[in-house]
């Protein structure tokens, strides 16, 4: 295929224009080192720009140098991370911190297959962090860039499979500007996030590929990308309780391992739940807190919440009663509860 016919060939020189006049400024943008670069790519994964803004900046005052972020205690890191998810992206964080400090002396590692060899670095992130900090013309492809390049070559085979993937970085591999590789990244990724949008139509007016775009001219973009239908979720049914004393909440932790790993939380199983406030020891008075739903990648929970006015302050080993200050401080209750929030805010004030 000549360069000419070929829409990938051809995309470097308006994309790299395009990019220059409509970047969106962010602050790990205006200094783009190893470590900025690192923690925002992990951030960013299955996360929105607009949510991860106030949490890059937390971090880069809780932890400034990824020796900090070695050093950062768990509860601290967590409670830092908590709203964003996918928890064990922020554990993935520290264990990558530590291995540069004790395998690297604290410097971050240049070389594509030492960052790809830390903690939670897939292809993409080192792809990223090698081409923004470090100059190598290495490509990073995620969802967005798959995207653009199935819309642009017309390309049906399905995005989520790894041979696609891997066929994708080797075709923009050909292409990537030595001179510039993490400029392209940054307009591939920006292409797809802004004007190559997942979930409505392509905002094709505004795309510096417009003109040769085999999808825009063949009317396929409405079809394109291909992915494979996702399996459904199991649905768990859980009661979810709400134990009050003294204008404090009772939480427990989390195992160590599996969803929501570590995690405080309020006390809650699976319904029917009937005896667990008699399996726990706790008596009081009981009053129904409400419904809500969270929906994790492979599990839905369906969630019903049981209000009790402890008669005294013993709970269990290991749990703990937190007042408004450690709810806003030190504890971190994952996002799964969050439609329980204003219940325990109007029992304790808000936090």
């Amino acid at each position: 295929m000549s360069k000419r016919s070929d829409p990938l060939a051809r995309l470097p020189i308006p994309l790299l224009e395009w990019y220059g006049e409509h970047a969106r400024k962010l602050p790990w943008r205006a200094d783009p080192t190893a470590y900025h670069v690192w923690l925002s790519e992990i951030m960013l994964q299955q996360t929105r720009v607009a949510a991860v803004l106030d949490y890059y900046r937390r971090f880069m005052d809780a932890a400034p140098t990824v020796g900090d972020l070695a050093q950062l205690p768990e509860e601290r890191l967590m409670k830092l991370w908590q709203g964003l998810g996918y928890y064990s992206r922020a554990r993935n964080l520290k264990r990558a911190a530590e291995q540069i400090v004790e395998r690297f002396g604290g410097e971050f590692p240049r070389e594509y297959e030492a960052i790809r060899s830390l903690p939670g670095v897939g292809d993409y992130t080192a792809g990223a962090v090698a081409s923004i900090a470090f100059g190598q013309a290495v490509p990073a492809v995620d969802g967005n860039v798959l995207r653009v390049v199935a819309r642009l070559t017309a390309d049906e085979a399905d995005i989520t499979l790894p041979a696609t993937r891997r066929k994708v970085a080797e075709k923009l591999g050909e292409i990537i500007p030595t001179a510039q590789p993490g400029q392209f990244n940054q307009a591939m990724m920006e292409l797809g996030a802004t004007v190559c949008i997942p979930n409505g139509a392509p905002l094709c007016d505004q795309c510096p590929a417009a003109e040769f775009c085999l999808a825009r001219r063949k009317g396929l973009t409405d079809r394109l990308p291909v992915k494979a239908p996702k399996k459904d979720r199991k649905i768990e049914e859980r009661t979810v309780f709400l134990v009050f004393y003294d204008n404090k909440v009772a939480l427990r932790k989390r195992p160590a391992k599996g969803l929501l790993a570590g995690l405080w939380e309020f006390p809650n199983e699976l319904a029917p739940a009937a005896h667990a406030l008699s399996d726990w020891e706790i008596a009081g008075t009981s009053t129904p807190g409400g419904t809500a739903r969270h929906i994790f990648t492979h599990i839905e929970w369906h969630m019903a919440a049981v209000m009790v006015e402890a008669q005294n302050d013993r709970l269990p080993d290991g749990w703990v009663w937190a007042g408004r200050q450690e709810l806003e401080r030190q504890y971190a209750v994952p996002n799964a509860f969050r439609g329980f929030e204003s219940a325990v805010r109007d029992r304790l004030g808000h936090f």
